[in-house]
């Protein structure tokens, strides 16, 4: 455990910026041991010193933190070098550059970002939205999407639907078995809405329908997990999509987040064609 860093994750709000800073931040090191320590709501001195209590015992340990409040900002970096624990403010230094280029005050409220504004009641009602058209649902509804993603199974629909919908996209994904499972109402206006396809490495679906497959303990569906079979169906599909004009996305090598920006640029060029 000498090895290990103790990176203790110190925020006003939920701690969820903070998070995703720091996977970002870990993923460019390789061969790091660390325990990650989260402390959420953070906004007392109090708090912060029972913090830097606990993280002065481990010689590896080391801050990272959001907090709007400039003052408890300034103690928590002051009490950290005061215990020679490394410190770093992750929003500081952008809240001011921003505040001097904006010309004008940040208001230093904590969990701003989750203010119930339109734009947030717009994202739920966009996850909402999502998950009621999940893998071919509500079909009659489709033209009221704002994307829609096509796919043989296990080609990561779902999640990249559901991370699209954090982002305020009204999304439907649509599996494709054949072109003729497609709904009729996409076939007869295939550019109704921004229409993409998603497709995958035959043998990667292979390795992934049969994980599925184990875990829900089912051995009958041979033709489902069969790559022969499989290369068939993706060849299918992009014959469909080219048939239909879509654009396609391999998600081969691609995590749910690499996929959803791809979707994402070309949702804005779609638009953009549309005006």
């Amino acid at each position: 455990m000498n090895n290990t860093y103790q990176i203790y994750l110190i925020s006003d709000s939920t701690g969820e910026t903070l998070d995703r800073i720091f996977l970002a931040l870990k993923a460019q090191f390789v061969n790091i041991e660390y325990k990650v320590h989260s402390y959420s709501f953070t906004r007392t001195e109090n708090q912060i010193l029972k913090i830097l209590e606990d993280a002065a015992k481990n010689p590896n340990a080391i801050i990272l933190y959001t907090i709007v409040d400039n003052n408890l900002a300034k103690h928590l970096a002051n009490a950290s070098h005061e215990k020679k624990i490394p410190c770093f403010g992750v929003l500081g230094n952008l809240i001011l550059n921003f505040s001097k280029i904006l010309n004008q005050k940040a208001t230093h409220e904590p969990s701003g970002q989750h203010i119930l504004n339109e734009e947030y009641y717009n994202r739920i009602e966009a996850i909402q939205f999502t998950m009621n058209h999940d893998d071919g649902n509500l079909i009659k509804e489709i033209d009221k999407s704002d994307i829609i993603l096509v796919g043989v199974s296990r080609t990561s629909k779902t999640p990249t639907s559901i991370y699209l919908a954090n982002k305020g996209f009204k999304t439907s994904n649509i599996p494709l078995v054949n072109e003729d499972s497609l709904p009729e109402k996409l076939k007869q206006n295939p550019k109704m809405n921004c229409v993409i396809g998603l497709s995958t490495e035959p043998e990667r679906l292979a390795d992934l329908r049969k994980n599925r497959m184990n875990s829900l303990r089912e051995r009958e569906n041979i033709k489902y997990t069969d790559l022969e079979n499989i290369r068939k169906e993706v060849l299918n599909a992009k014959k469909t999509f080219q048939k239909y004009k879509w654009p396609l996305i391999d998600v081969t090598r691609k995590s749910v987040e690499e996929t959803a920006a791809s979707v994402i640029k070309i949702h804005e060029i779609y638009l953009n064609n549309e005006k």
